[in-house]
Parts: C-alpha cells; sequence; structure tokens
C-alpha cells in the first residue's frame, strides 16, 4: 500500500529523540490556515477505519483511523489510537499550566508530520473548525488550540495529533475492497473512549497489543 506523503520521515519508525528534535518547529507550524466552514465542500461522511491484523504497513499496522471524506481531494483524517512518547506539556513548553499534565500527544499521519491537528468535543460548532461527526470537531488552528488549552480542565475532550493520513482518489476504497479495513461508527465515544492504544513509534520487537 502506498499513500500520499509529504513527510521527509520515510515510514512511520522514527526514533523518539526524531520526535523531540521536531519540537522547536511545532509552534510555528499550528500556525497554518484552516476553513471556517465546510460549506463549499462535498458532504461530510466520517467513519472510523480499524486496520486488519495482518496489515504490513508500519504506518498504519494496529491503527484506528477516522477519516473524512470533505477535508480535500481524497479522504482524509487521523490515526486515533497511537499515542507518541511526547507530551502535550513538551509541546507547548511555555505554558507553564500545563507541566502537570502526562497526556500525550498522538501519531495522526505520516503526511506533513510537522503539522498539528486535534479532534475536540464540542456543545455548538466553532469558527475554524470543521465537524467530524456530532459534537466532535478536527481543527489545526492555533489561537483555537491555545484557547482549549486555558480551560481548566485543558484535556476534556480533546487530543491533538502530528500529521495526518490521507489517501489519493479511489486508494482507498481499493484497500477496503482488498480487506485491508473495516468499517465501524464514528462517534465521540469511540474517538476518545478508546483503550486498545498502540505506542508509536513502536519498540523493535515489542509485541504488539501490549
Amino acid at each position: 500500500m502506498t499513500r500520499r506523503r509529504v513527510s521527509p520521515w520515510r515510514g512511520g519508525l522514527c526514533r523518539a529523540r526524531e520526535v523531540r528534535g521536531a519540537l522547536c518547529t511545532l509552534v510555528l507550524l499550528i500556525g497554518m490556515s484552516w476553513p471556517t466552514s465546510a460549506d463549499d465542500k462535498k458532504p461530510l461522511t466520517a467513519i472510523l477505519l480499524v486496520a486488519r491484523a495482518e496489515l504490513s504497513d508500519s504506518d498504519f499496522a494496529d491503527s484506528i483511523v477516522l477519516v473524512m471524506n470533505n477535508l480535500g481531494p481524497g479522504p482524509a483524517g487521523v490515526i486515533i489510537n497511537k499515542p507518541t512518547r511526547v507530551t502535550v506539556a513538551h509541546l507547548f513548553p511555555d505554558n507553564k499550566r500545563l507541566a502537570p499534565l502526562h497526556d500525550k500527544v498522538y501519531f495522526g499521519g505520516p503526511v506533513d508530520f510537522g503539522s498539528v491537528w486535534f479532534l475536540f468535543r464540542a456543545a455548538t460548532a466553532p469558527e475554524h473548525a470543521i465537524e467530524a461527526c456530532d459534537g466532535v470537531y478536527l481543527s489545526a488552528n492555533r489561537d483555537l488550540l491555545l484557547r482549549l488549552l486555558g480551560r481548566d480542565q485543558p484535556m476534556d475532550g480533546l487530543r491533538i495529533f502530528l500529521g495526518h493520513s490521507g489517501w489519493g482518489p479511489g486508494q482507498l476504497e481499493a484497500e477496503i475492497a482488498h480487506g485491508d479495513w473495516t468499517l465501524e461508527h464514528a462517534g465521540s465515544d469511540a474517538i476518545f473512549g478508546g483503550k486498545s492504544e498502540h505506542r508509536w513509534p513502536a519498540e523493535q520487537g515489542e509485541k504488539r497489543g501490549t
């Protein structure tokens, strides 16, 4: 399987020190622009993809991916079950309020690994975000992320990702037909309540599913 990749890091299994080394650039990168609405795009369709057990692609083995069809010319989204070794506090070292937090930043996928995306719950649709499913929104807007992190419980209903996942037109459909993925309903509980997490990058020889 090949997928669209912009990341200069080949595959997904770079060493943890390479992840830490990239952090110095992320404060600038999370200011990337984001549309205020998806009204000019195709109707929203969001699903969860669950990788088959034998999937050999190192980036997507053991992955659960939230995929949307309204972000670009092909399906795109984020892997939701692969925390990195990097904490949110490490990602924002100047925000001393976050220092006690142990929440991890997640590996969203191999595309544009230097970018920061985030999923969050909200009762009403905010600006600079796109609805992923009922009550859950996706964004890469720096100011919005900083506002969420300024709450009394900053990580409540919030998950932050490095990079994202993407497929060319027709590519994902072919992979599903091949049996590489099974489809599940995308909902808030499935996104934020999942307990089956596979650390990224995986240690060589580390058993999956632990």
